[in-house]
Order: structure tokens, then sequence, then C-alpha cells
């Protein structure tokens, strides 16, 4: 009698299954990278927004003799890499390289051992590529594409951020 009991009470209140990506916190991340000729100095930021919370945090950087698409990638790792939680992402960025090189190009790059085809050359920035794709299994991306220098206030301040970072190493 006893036994019937806890399978009764078993079966009438199961645990709930857990939807892990329903209970995800999602945050916004805007980011662009600067560079001054190509190479050159450059500098890159990001901007991460929690909309529930408020918060809204800000960073930036550079390094002396780089260029514009390693900044552009910079951004995003350093952005990804500041999130401690697993989140969705809502990324916005205006280059299309990191975009479609996160969305579209990536696995076909690894499937090929980080070559643009079976043959083809290696994927330039291989290693920001990698680490890239370490950062995108840590969390669910979402990709948005904003026009740069349009008026998008986000992509507008972290241009401006990307810019002063890159100016301290002229």
């Amino acid at each position: 009698m006893t036994q019937r009991k806890k399978t009764a009470r078993k079966a009438a209140s199961p645990k709930p299954a857990k939807d892990t990506e329903s209970t995800l916190d999602v945050v916004q991340l805007f980011t662009d990278g600067a560079c001054s000729g190509n190479p050159g100095p450059g500098g890159w930021a990001f901007i991460l927004k929690h909309p529930p919370s408020g918060t809204v945090r800000e960073h930036s950087g550079g390094e002396a003799n780089t260029t514009n698409n390693r900044m552009e990638l910079m951004a995003v790792i350093q952005g990804l890499t500041s999130i401690k939680k697993r989140c969705v992402v809502e990324l916005y960025a205006d280059s299309q390289y990191v975009l479609k090189g996160l969305e579209e190009w990536m696995d076909n790059w690894k499937t090929h051992n980080w070559r643009r085809g079976k043959r083809g050359p290696k994927v330039k920035n291989i290693e920001l590529w990698q680490q890239l794709d370490e950062l995108r299994t840590q969390h669910e991306l979402r990709f948005n594409w904003v026009r740069g220098h349009a008026g998008h206030p986000e992509n507008e301040r972290c241009d401006e951020l990307a810019v002063q970072a890159s100016e301290q190493y002229k």
C-alpha cells in the first residue's frame, strides 16, 4: 500500500522539464572596430546592454599595428568574453565580414581545416575566428546587421570609442 502511494505521488507531481533556452537572459551586444590605415593603429569597442535591468557597459581597446577586420573581430570577442553566464546574445555589428563569418562561413571553414574552400587559402585571422568559434558555443547568438555611420546610436557610440582607442596608438 505504501508503495502505491509513493508511485501515485510521483506520478501526480512530476518535475517539469527544464527548457534552458526559454530561461536564458537576453543581452544586446553592439560592436565596432576602427583602423587608421589598413594596417595601422586600430581600436575596437563594444556596448553590452541588459534591457530588463537597464544595465549598460562600454569597453574599448586597441593595437598599434592591425587591420580593420581584426578590430571588428576583437570587438565581438571582447564583448562575448565579458558575458559571464550563458545568454541569448543579440549581436549588432556593421561588419558583414564578422556576421557572415559567424553565421554562414565558419562551419564550412572548419570542415575544410580552416581553409576557404577545399583547396583554398587558409582563412585570414584564423586565431581570432577560432576564439569566436569557441565563444559562440557558450551562448545562443542572434545576428543583426546595422549600416555603419547611418545614425544608429549604439553603432555610432562604438565607432567613437573605437576611434578614440586607436588614437592612443598613433
